[in-house]
């Protein structure tokens, strides 16, 4: 089915992207990535020179001045992915749709002018903690602290499943500046590579994505200066995460789209190309049947994420909306490629094989972002009206 979403220059955008997959995601690369446990940072620079990255800000710090409009990362994450690297599409989206946007939306002009014109050129980039080892999906159970003191605030506690938090320079983190759990008890703080007593305390060794780091973090006693607080005053954090996060959940959905076409197209090449008993396997009436069902899936994904794009752009895609389109096409995405990797046999088992390596990517959809078990009780509030 044909995609109406695009227009002349998003498609001569996605030459550019592919052009840049086509240097830069090679298989070598790629293994590379997979073996350090990370995205080196040179391919990071080579992207913002390509323009893949900073498109989130604003054109006055060097940006692109993308933000509202998800369709070109769009295209960047989802060439990344055919190209067979969900790491890669991993690592630009926890930069320009996790961390940067908090800065656009809530920074002040100072943190605006020292921040986004690094942050447009790779030079820097960022990450977003929320998880903790006690607190995932419940924001508010979260313990790290925030302690105001002379000319900023000391930073106590750990957060866990951080993406990009090893490689990232700076930090959007959630913390506790009051009592209770209250929304207004919670501020968000830029913490910075480098600050006494911030440590990357240990990478992670996940079921997929293996080649985009995430990490745990500790705080010790950490020293954030006060022009490092996010939003002009303390207790915004909680607001500030619930007006992103729509774009964060958006996203995920944008990724598990492009997962499931990509899977489709791995399918359809491998069983054209395998013969079995004296035929290809594509000629087998399952094989076509279960192919028909993966397309018919792939269309309607993109039609449903296609509409929840154009919401975002307008600034209608409510919470509800967002989490609706998260857990579908999450689900929807797993059951596409779980018959990707059915459909190429043994060979679907193998990593060596772009199918193997998206199915379990995939897992985590259905997890991060929140679990879909919230995003049903999100949509289950907004249908009954009950709390």
């Amino acid at each position: 089915m044909q995609r109406a979403i695009f227009n002349e220059d998003h498609e001569a955008f996605r030459d550019v992207a592919k052009e840049f997959m086509k240097r830069f995601a090679t298989n070598e690369r790629r293994a590379a990535w997979d073996e350090a446990g990370e995205i080196d940072r040179e391919t990071m620079k080579a992207a913002a020179e390509y323009g893949l990255i900073g498109l989130s800000v604003p054109e006055e710090f060097g940006g692109a001045g993308m933000l509202n409009d998800f369709r070109f990362r769009a295209v960047v994450g989802d060439e990344a992915i055919k190209a067979g690297s969900g790491s890669l599409a991993g690592a630009f989206g926890i930069h320009d749709d996790l961390a940067v946007p908090y800065l656009v939306h809530f920074g002040t002009d100072a943190m605006k002018q020292k921040w986004l014109p690094r942050m447009a050129t790779g030079q820097i980039l960022g990450a977003l903690a929320m998880t903790e080892p006690g607190a995932g999906s419940d924001l508010r159970g979260v313990r790290t602290t925030a302690k105001k003191v002379d000319g900023g605030y000391l930073v106590n506690g750990a957060k866990t499943f951080i993406s990009s938090g090893k490689t990232s320079d700076v930090v959007v983190t959630f913390v506790k500046t009051g009592e209770g759990n209250r929304p207004d008890a919670f501020s968000l703080l830029l913490i910075e590579d480098g600050m006494e007593g911030f440590e990357h305390s240990r990478t992670l060794h996940k079921m997929g994505f293996h080649g985009h780091d995430t990490a745990e973090l500790s705080f010790t006693d950490v020293f954030v200066p006060a022009e490092n607080l996010i939003g002009e005053a303390e207790g915004q954090g909680f607001i500030q995460l619930m007006k992103n996060l729509p774009l964060e959940r958006l996203s995920i959905a944008v990724a598990a789209a492009s997962a499931a076409e990509a899977g489709l197209g791995w399918t359809l090449e491998y069983t054209t190309n395998r013969g079995a008993f004296g035929q290809q396997v594509v000629d087998f009436q399952n094989t076509r049947f279960r192919l028909a069902e993966m397309a018919t899936t792939v269309d309607v994904m993109w039609a449903y994420v296609d509409r929840a794009m154009d919401l975002y752009s307008k600034g209608e895609l409510s919470a509800d909306e967002a989490a609706k389109v998260k857990f579908w096409t999450s689900e929807r995405e797993w059951e596409v490629l779980d018959m990707g990797v059915q459909l190429h046999g043994g060979y679907g088992y193998s990593m060596e094989y772009p199918i193997a390596r998206a199915f379990t990517d995939a897992r985590v959809h259905r997890i991060y972002g929140g679990t879909n078990e919230v995003m049903r009780e999100i949509v289950a509030r907004a249908v009954t009206g009950r709390k």
